[in-house]
């Protein structure tokens, strides 16, 4: 009789621990879940997501652990591009009916995706599964609310950073920790500009690099109520003229064109500039470039001026609207497992984007990587600083526009910053009345 007892004790042993191995893995602490396939067939999700190397190998794996804790849900995971083209991917898909369950949304684009109705309300699925939304750091929520309901998680976030080839620094006599604003960041691009030789920058005209130079003077870009661009006032206006300054003493460089962005990354990896603005995410591609080529790399905040501030960037993970039941559900469950604390960590140390969680950034091996490789931490302390992106509905098309104007200006001598930021003005401003 004993023996029998032992032997049906040893079978609901295994019972249960085949049944918990069947949870999904790095939800720790938040709700369960209601995702089943009828008949036990496994539930097919998409993933979409934009960025390659380091960034789409982030993708990758993590899709290829989550399928491999559970056996319920399949994800594929499908690149496609720069944001710019996974928006448009995406809308399209959503026109034809054939859209990803999961896809990512830049933040500045959160609310055209909500306010259209493509991507789904998230706020049910959080109260549903007591999400602990205080663990998510307050920095990076400005651009997930939409008429106060949750339309995204924080997923892959950044803030634009200075990379610094402390190497070229160092022979040139500077501090290897980097020029604190726009006074020291000029006296740096002057003394490592070596003619025929090295220019101290090479700078496209990247409208989020601008944001943080109009917030460092106090300024935003577009007014609260989305009524009208702000972008042409005073401290607009201070900061193209600080730009326009620089490039016309040459000592940035701003090239033009698809390949603006490629040429920067180029002339820094080459050392023929000494300093790049990037976003965090690309820390781990930028600490190899530095490693293979033979020079050493160090990482600051952005300058600042009259005070610290710097725009938030990257992407929410979002759910498109339209979805069965037990697809929402499905991928759902993806989405608390990419957001989920050991994910976070994960995501952070491959490529440098900003761990979203409070206790991923608390945790025992960021604070180790933080220790051994401070260069990760300086985007995590200068978030303090940290704004949400415009999210009118028509702030991608301004972005283009202001763009245009802007790279005019630093290009035509005659043209002053104030005339180039009112000509961006009058054409965004169209745009919101409409």
């Amino acid at each position: 009789m004993k023996k029998i007892f032992v032997f049906m004790l040893t079978l609901l042993m295994i019972f249960l621990t085949a049944c918990q191995s069947n949870k999904v893995a790095g939800t720790t602490g938040d709700g369960g879940s209601e995702a089943d396939g009828k008949n036990g067939e496994k539930i097919e999700i998409t993933y979409w997501y934009a960025w390659g190397d380091k960034i789409g190998e982030n993708n990758e794996n993590l899709v290829k652990m989550f399928n491999e804790s559970q056996d319920k849900i399949h994800v594929t995971a499908e690149y496609q591009g720069t944001y710019v083209d996974l928006h448009a991917k995406t809308q399209a898909a959503l026109a034809a009916k054939n859209a990803p369950e999961v896809t990512l949304n830049e933040i500045s684009s959160i609310g055209v995706f909500a306010k259209s109705g493509m991507t789904q309300d998230l706020t049910p699925f959080i109260e549903r599964d007591d999400i602990k939304m205080d663990d998510f750091n307050p920095g990076l929520m400005g651009n997930s609310y939409v008429g106060g309901k949750l339309y995204g998680l924080p997923y892959l976030r950044s803030t634009p950073i200075l990379y610094m080839n402390t190497t070229m620094l160092k022979e040139a006599g500077l501090d290897p920790s980097g020029p604190k604003d726009w006074a020291d960041f000029e006296n740096y691009l002057r003394v490592l500009t070596v003619e025929d030789k090295s220019v101290g920058m090479t700078m496209p005209v990247n409208i989020w690099m601008y944001e943080a130079f109009v917030g460092s003077v106090g300024g935003q870009m577009v007014a609260d109520d989305d009524s009208k661009v702000t972008f042409n006032d005073i401290a607009g206006v201070e900061a193209l003229k600080f730009w326009k300054k620089l490039a016309g003493e040459g000592i940035i460089k701003v090239p033009g064109g698809e390949t603006a962005a490629e040429v920067a990354k180029q002339d820094f990896a080459n050392s023929r500039s000494a300093m790049i603005f990037s976003s965090t995410a690309d820390l781990s591609y930028n600490l190899s470039v530095a490693k293979d080529q033979g020079f050493e790399l160090n990482t600051a905040f952005m300058p600042s001026h009259k005070k610290n501030a710097v725009p938030t960037g990257g992407a929410n993970l979002v759910m498109t609207a339209g979805l069965d039941k037990e697809k929402q559900e499905a991928a759902w469950e993806f989405i608390k497992f990419m957001t989920a604390k050991e994910q976070t960590i994960y995501a952070s140390k491959y490529t440098g984007y900003l761990p979203s969680r409070l206790s991923a950034v608390e945790s025992e091996e960021m604070q180790a990587l933080y220790k051994e490789t401070p260069q990760f931490k300086v985007a995590v302390d200068q978030l303090q600083y940290g704004h949400p992106r415009p999210m009118a509905e028509a702030y991608p098309e301004i972005a283009t526009i202001l763009t245009n104007e802007i790279t005019r200006a630093l290009l035509e001598k005659d043209l002053s910053p104030k005339d180039a930021l009112d000509a961006a003005a009058e054409k965004s401003n169209q745009l919101l009345q409409k």
